[in-house]
């Protein structure tokens, strides 16, 4: 396995809307979801009218290669509560935390959106243990999304950290 060209505290974050996103950010996030959800995984419907309306989280080695990449949608979107999802690392980050880094960003900045509301997220079955070491809990029976099992999961929105994480 190649290993990192850098580590997760190197990693530089934005956030921003779908409005604020220039041309070349846009098509970055989409070759990261694309080579994730799509060459790695199952071919989906990825784009789904949804992105607009997101918040999208961004992270990028020194270098300003994407490795990390997240979409925050707003209450209603997906469920009644705000909603963490497309979850993407690029797999020479896996491993170093930075999918530990992106979550507690992400829930940080929900947080920052929407104070103390619950979090719900449709997260695929063999992540479940990544996920409650986020503090999410499974409130559903499993169920296939694209052919691939998934649960969903809820984080209460109370103000924990994400301490139990490894470094």
């Amino acid at each position: 396995m190649p290993k990192p060209s850098s580590t997760v505290d190197q990693l530089i974050w934005s956030f921003q809307t779908f409005s604020e996103l220039d041309v070349q950010q846009l098509y970055d996030l989409l070759h990261v979801r694309c080579q994730v959800f799509i060459a790695e995984q199952v071919a989906f419907q990825d784009l789904d009218y949804k992105d607009q309306s997101a918040w999208h989280l961004l992270g990028r080695d020194p270098q300003g290669v994407l490795q990390a990449y997240v979409r925050v949608l707003p209450p209603g979107m997906a469920y009644a509560e705000p909603s963490i999802g497309r979850v993407a690392v690029m797999q020479a980050m896996r491993g170093t935390g930075a999918g530990w880094e992106l979550m507690r960003h992400a829930m940080a900045e929900t947080d920052r959106l929407w104070p103390g509301a619950a979090i719900r997220i449709g997260a695929q079955a063999y992540l479940q243990k990544f996920y409650e070491g986020c503090g999410f809990e499974v409130v559903s029976e499993p169920y296939l999304e694209d052919g691939i099992p998934h649960l969903t999961m809820l984080y209460p929105g109370e103000k924990k950290a994400l301490e139990s994480a490894p470094q």
